[in-house]
């Protein structure tokens, strides 16, 4: 038996995917903003180049480096996680898929604020996730919906590009519900993974317990997806 959700026609998702997905990091913004807007290169790095820079962290700070990128990476991680979330709007689901859906949904929002507030806590930029405000005023027109948004490839564990995201946006009815299981398994393995990292090597303890948690949680849903697919 299947239950179906009225709601109004998808059309124009992957906008709306991407404004869902930046709303959940309007706190992120809020903080950004200033940053972005020091044309002189005298903001703080706002994460999207987070990489190419060493995490600056006080020397009698109570946190350290892997907690930032755990943090850092995670919001974005969370983020794309909600925008495969909002996809299975109007779509015909499984009551048990369904539930998994609003048990992800509830997890994971707030887990993307309380990592916002540590990172601003720790005085660290708080990273775009899409459609952001930096990379919005891209000048070339890149990005998968042509107005200079971010592409969401990454080599981040489990982080699905824009063209994975609009495949499964774009799939039938009849193969959505499996094809949204299969990229959530490889999207939560990615997380427990980098949650595993956190609790090895993370310092402050609320960003460790944060991850452990994510590791039994996930894990779980992941036998559970898995179940659902018959694997």
């Amino acid at each position: 038996m299947t239950t179906t959700r009225t709601t109004p026609a998808r059309t124009n998702h992957a906008r709306t995917r991407r404004a869902l997905a930046a709303g959940l990091a309007a706190a992120a913004l809020a903080t950004g903003l200033a940053a972005c807007g020091d044309d002189d290169g005298s903001g703080s790095d706002t994460g999207s180049d987070r990489g190419s820079a060493a995490v600056s962290v006080p020397e009698s700070a109570d946190f350290n480096e892997a907690d930032v990128v755990f943090a850092t990476d995670m919001v974005q991680h969370h983020a794309q996680a909600l925008a495969m979330v909002d996809m299975t709007t109007g779509r015909d689901l499984d009551p048990e898929v369904a539930d998994l859906v609003e048990q992800i949904r509830s997890a994971q929002a707030p887990e993307i604020e309380q990592m916002v507030d540590w990172l601003t806590a720790w005085d660290q930029p708080v990273p775009p996730t899409v459609n952001d405000h930096a990379n919005a005023h891209a000048e070339d027109g890149t990005g998968t919906d042509g107005s200079g948004g971010m592409d969401m490839d990454s080599d981040m564990p489990g982080m699905m590009s824009d063209a994975e995201m609009d495949a499964l946006e774009e799939a039938p009815d009849a193969s959505f519900q499996e094809e949204w299981l299969e990229m959530m398994v490889a999207h939560h393995e990615g997380a427990v993974e980098m949650a595993e990292t956190e609790a090895a090597e993370g310092e402050d303890a609320d960003a460790v317990a944060l991850a452990e948690s994510i590791v039994d949680s996930q894990s779980a849903e992941i036998e559970q997806m898995r179940a659902l697919l018959g694997a």
